[in-house]
């Protein structure tokens, strides 16, 4: 019987190159996205049918939203990606409160509260993976990013709290970190803006999100059966 695992956040860039990777491993497949409902039809095409568990559509940014969405999601998964995310590129001092709620919801109490509607099903079966897409702001911090920073912080100390606390129910918390990655969220980036940060990266590029997808899942698999609790860089050495 193939492991059941639920993307979150699967119609960005990364959510879908994941979700792909993991049904061509054999997993079967359920999908979380808020708008992007297009994308997530043409994913589904090329899924088999009997891999594709559904598709759940849900706004994480606000309580409402978030209690809607975990209303419809089943119980019974055996792993679960996080890959959901906004973006800001404002001093703090520009950002609204709502702003803030917004990217706390999305970030923060989206992963608690999906995690908690799961978790017993993973520690009645005696076994589990939790893969978060977190971000190497939330390791370093960066200027007009602090709020972003912060939540995606709070991420990272998420899955090494967790990891502690489900270790005793053979349940694998990690993450990843991505650095600059050619996706949409960098679209904002001028081609010289861009240049310049390459420049920095000791690879000399920009990341992909395939190979964010396979430290994914790497981290979901038996190749990693004694990592829990850890933060993986896929940065190309930036950091």
């Amino acid at each position: 019987m193939p492991k059941r695992c639920l993307i979150i956040g699967a119609s960005g860039e990364i959510g879908i190159q994941t979700t792909e990777l993991l049904a061509a491993e054999g997993y079967a497949v359920a999908v979380h996205y808020h708008k992007n409902q297009q994308r997530i039809m043409e994913l589904k095409q090329r899924i088999s049918s009997q891999q594709w568990l559904g598709a759940y559509q849900g706004d994480l940014s606000t309580a409402t939203g978030l209690d809607a969405l975990i209303g419809k999601l089943p119980l019974d998964f055996d792993a679960i990606v996080f890959a959901q995310g906004n973006h800001s590129n404002h001093l703090l001092q520009d950002m609204s409160a709502s702003e803030m709620d917004k990217m706390y919801f999305v970030h923060v109490k989206s992963v608690w509260l999906i995690t908690h509607h799961l978790l017993p099903s993973m520690i009645s079966n005696k076994s589990g993976e939790i893969v978060v897409v977190s971000s190497v702001w939330g390791e370093e911090g960066a200027s007009t990013e602090v709020v972003y920073s912060s939540v995606k912080g709070a991420q990272i100390s998420f899955v090494k709290g967790l990891a502690k606390e489900t270790a005793p129910s053979n349940i694998r918390v990690n993450a990843v970190t991505p650095g600059l990655i050619a996706t949409k969220m960098n679209d904002h980036l001028a081609a010289e803006d861009l240049d310049s940060l390459e420049s920095e990266i000791p690879l000399g590029r920009s990341g992909m999100g395939s190979e964010v997808a396979q430290a994914i899942l790497f981290l979901l698999s038996k190749r990693s059966s004694y990592i829990t609790g850890h933060i993986l860089r896929v940065n190309g050495g930036w950091y």
